[in-house]
Formats: structure tokens, sequence, C-alpha cells
């Protein structure tokens, strides 16, 4: 990693930092994916400052960011699993999102992300969840080096769009 880059742990501050952060790079990743209104209308509800700033308070949550000379330019957020499948549980663990813009991807700042946010989840010895675009290879072959395998799917909305997404999960232990 570059030597001016830092991962720290966010803290509810840095709630609107994460939302800004977290559309910046939704839309620089998938942003081609969706007609502009699905797109607007996605973004409009997507990030909340508040619920951020709330979910970061509760200690259930947690969230990293990837600094480089002062500036946030990725992230991990992870927390209970809500994703639809019949084995999931609250009480598991889910990496909700991991991104880094894309100027910034390379040289492992992405895995340090990734490191930092499976620590914390794997501290309590929870089955750990992730969902993931059907058509992010990359990542899914990431995620399987990782022990994770694909156990399910469902639909992710974004505006009248409907994306494929696969839930990959690693059994506790």
């Amino acid at each position: 990693m570059a030597a001016d880059a830092s991962i720290r742990r966010a803290t509810p501050d840095d709630a609107g930092v994460l939302c800004a952060l977290a559309e910046r790079t939704f839309v620089e990743t998938f942003g081609h994916l969706y007609p502009p209104q699905d797109l607007a209308d996605y973004l409009a509800t997507a990030y909340p400052v508040e619920l951020q700033r709330q979910q970061l308070q509760s200690g259930d949550y947690a969230a990293w960011l990837l600094d480089v000379a002062g500036e946030a330019v990725g992230f991990a957020f992870a927390g209970p699993c809500g994703l639809p499948h019949a084995d999931a549980s609250a009480t598991d663990g889910e990496l909700k999102r991991l991104y880094v813009l894309s100027q910034y991807q390379g040289g492992g700042r992405g895995g340090l992300l990734f490191d930092a946010a499976l620590q914390w989840l794997q501290a309590s010895g929870r089955t750990l969840w992730i969902g993931v675009w059907s058509e992010n290879f990359g990542a899914q072959r990431f995620y399987a080096r990782h022990g994770f395998e694909h156990v399910g799917a469902y639909e992710f909305p974004v505006g009248s769009v409907r994306d494929n997404e696969f839930i990959l999960r690693r059994l506790a232990g």
C-alpha cells in the first residue's frame, strides 16, 4: 500500500463522509447500468446520513475508511446480516459494502479494508455473509479465495431495474 494511505475505523462523525463516498463509488462502479431517473431515485434514498450515524453509534455496525493524502477514497461497512436467505440470521455478520474509488484500486487497498472488516466480523465467531452482483466476477473470485461459497441469489432493485445478486456465505469456525 502507498506510504500516504491509511485505514481507520469510522466514527459516527464520519457518517456524512461515508454516505458521500458510498454514493460516489456506487455511481462510479454501477451508474452506467441504470436509466438516469432510476439511478437518481435510488441515490435519493440509499444512503441517509442520519441512519448511517445511528448504525455506527449502535455498535452493531462498523465501518473503515481508506484515506490517501487526507482524503477518504474507499470504505468497508459491516453489520448484522440482512440478506434474504433462509439460513441467514441477524446474529450472523454481513460485509455490506466494500468499495475503493477506481483511481485508487490496486496495491491491495481493498484487501486491507476487507481484512479489517473480516477481523471485526469474526471476533464473535459468527457465520459471515456477502451479497455480490452476479456479474462482478473479480469480487466473486476474491471472496471465494477467502472461503465464501455461493449459496443463493436475490434481486436488488434500482428503480425499474432488478439486478441479480449472489449470496455468499462462510460458515463460522
